[in-house]
């Protein structure tokens, strides 16, 4: 099954692209477009690496390729470094609505932190309504080409800095008007969600919902933190719950596996897992278990019934979408339109929307996929 150079394939008949999805676990700071970065770039006097737009997405996939986290995470001071405008912000937010759409997607949610986009001296109100109105132009823009999205803010705080309480009282500030939820992102491993406790104290007092990033270059551990002190309603990869499995046998396509306690809360309350195949593999999320995505625990995780969803992370980090994602796990796993559609119901339930609004949108996509 041929993947072409944009990721997509056609399974079934139909064109994964054309397929409706939904995008839980999407960095705004990772989905620049590289020309977009040279562009903005030269305007505010940026040394970048490269010159070309095509050259600069290598640039970006070779040194994102690292096998850590640290190495990956040091990718950003280039994106971000364009993003402290409000011109910068509005466009790169634009542009990420678009780029979503061209992928399928009808309702995405984007993280992005804040803190990290002050340094040209925009207030953290001022960062936040210049990504909304972005958004919201980004939102107009696919209207007017006959198409749908909506996207929705994840207001994160950054896990290694003392800001997420007022993070978190700004996130909630711009409920109604964008922010659906709360994240906190960074170095996982030594700055567990613990740290963060006062943050997650008030979002439970407000019910303002939160994911967490957890499970990705730290372990179980941390996976118990965000769920015990971060309240957390996602985990953001938890792709290491597979290490509260134990496979105590295999009989052909028979696997008998014996859960952890930890593992089998996550299973039992549909807790939803935002896995990120190709990111995974890039960080050593999956080091455990090998260096190839047919070692990825992502079907191991499916076939024993947790929420599992599929996302890209970075979009640029990892030149990457989620049509890609999804045709390379359909190439690796062999799943079929029926487990596709299963993975996009798992993000629609998971989403951080009126349940109302999820309906809506499990409906949406169970149409989408009849047709």
């Amino acid at each position: 099954m041929p993947i072409d150079q944009h990721g997509d394939t056609t399974l079934q008949g139909l064109s994964i692209r054309g397929l409706p999805k939904v995008s839980l676990h999407d960095h705004l700071d990772g989905g620049v477009r590289p020309q977009t970065i040279i562009e903005l770039g030269d305007a505010v006097g940026l040394d970048l690496p490269e010159s070309d737009g095509d050259v600069l997405a290598d640039w970006f996939a070779r040194k994102s390729d690292s096998g850590s986290l640290v190495e990956y995470l040091k990718t950003f001071d280039l994106t971000t470094a364009v993003m402290q405008t409000t011109e910068g912000l509005t466009r790169v937010a634009r542009e990420f609505v678009e780029d979503l759409a061209a992928d399928g997607v009808i309702y995405g949610e984007v993280r992005w932190a804040p803190e990290q986009h002050l340094s040209r001296g925009l207030s953290l109100d001022e960062v936040v309504e210049a990504v909304q109105t972005g958004i919201e132009e980004g939102e107009e823009a696919v209207e007017r080409s006959g198409r749908d999205i909506r996207v929705g803010q994840l207001i994160t705080a950054m896990r290694h800095t003392d800001r997420s309480l007022e993070i978190a009282e700004l996130a909630v500030a711009w409920r109604d008007r964008g922010a659906v939820g709360f994240d906190i992102a960074g170095p996982e491993d030594g700055f567990p969600p613990s740290r963060h406790k006062v943050a997650f104290d008030y979002l439970a007092s407000e019910f303002f919902p939160a994911t967490v990033h957890a499970g990705e270059a730290a372990g179980l551990d941390s996976i118990r933190s965000a769920l015990i002190d971060g309240r957390a309603i996602r985990l953001g990869h938890g792709v290491r719950i597979a290490e509260d499995l134990e496979v105590i046998s295999r009989a052909g396509e028979e696997v008998l596996v014996q859960f952890g306690d930890l593992a089998r809360w996550v299973r039992d309350r549909e807790i939803t897992l935002e896995l990120s195949p190709s990111s995974n593999l890039q960080t050593g999320a999956i080091s455990a278990w090998g260096e190839e995505l047919a070692d990825h625990p992502f079907d191991l995780l499916y076939q024993l019934g947790f929420s599992v969803t599929v996302n890209v992370d970075n979009r640029t980090m990892s030149r990457t979408s989620l049509t890609r994602e999804l045709a390379l796990l359909v190439e690796t796993f062999e799943y079929d339109l029926d487990d596709l559609e299963t993975f996009q119901l798992n993000a629609a339930a998971g989403a951080f929307l009126p349940l109302e609004e999820r309906e809506e949108l499990i409906e949406l996509i169970a149409e989408g996929f009849e047709r």
